[in-house]
């Protein structure tokens, strides 16, 4: 038995992808446009995209929510995922970025499952919640500005429903969580969000040490 993660070197990434099920050409294609961007740092990783692929049919999802965008591969991960009458909520505020997206969902014939709305996230979220959607959705993704996650999380815990489950990336934050040097206000933010979750008895919750770490939680 093993204590430890092994390193993932970039061959041994390379074979878990050769004997994982393949990413579709077009998330390849989008991955390798979005790898041209500077920011593309903030794309997920293959394997995030086929985790939370899983989680969903796991789930029997019908209904997902995704907080941050970006250039629209973990849409994509999590449309494919849903069944033919499913729908994803998608917000984001950057119209270049999601253009990017559009493009690809309809290159995807996966455009008419996505609902992208363009403008900050919590008006939506509270807008989902005065309109009675409450406990209605099946999966959350929240993804985007870090100062906002505590808000997200509260709104996107009383979307889903029980048995939902919630993924939030980044949470080690490229290893900044660890290091006491660092204290600018994502930093503080996140290190405060992943405390606080620790002892969230309203959920059953893992931080799965995967891209730049993603936390997973069930709601009771």
């Amino acid at each position: 038995m093993s204590f430890q993660h092994i390193q993932l070197t970039e061959p041994l990434l390379q074979y878990v992808r050769s004997v994982s099920d393949p990413e579709p050409a077009y998330l390849a294609r989008l991955r390798e446009e979005t790898a041209r961007d500077p920011h593309a740092r903030m794309q997920i990783t293959v394997e995030q995209g086929a985790l939370m692929g899983m989680l969903v049919r796991l789930l029997g999802a019908r209904k997902a929510l995704e907080v941050g965008v970006f250039t629209g591969y973990s849409s994509l991960s999590v449309a494919r995922a849903l069944p033919p009458d499913g729908r994803l909520i998608a917000c984001d505020v950057s119209d270049e970025w999601t253009s990017i997206a559009r493009r690809y969902w309809k290159e995807a014939g996966l455009d008419h499952k996505i609902e992208l709305h363009l403008r900050p996230a919590i008006e939506t979220l509270d807008e989902l919640l005065a309109a009675g959607h409450a406990g209605s959705f099946d999966f959350a993704f929240i993804d985007a500005d870090k100062a906002n996650y505590p808000h997200y999380y509260e709104r996107a815990l009383q979307l889903i429903r029980p048995g939902g489950l919630i993924a939030v990336d980044n949470v080690l934050w490229h290893s900044r969580v660890i290091d006491p040097s660092i204290n600018d206000e994502d930093t503080r933010t996140i290190r405060a969000f992943n405390q606080d979750l620790a002892t969230d008895a309203r959920v059953h919750h893992c931080l799965v040490p995967l891209g730049d770490g993603i936390t997973l939680a069930l709601k009771k």
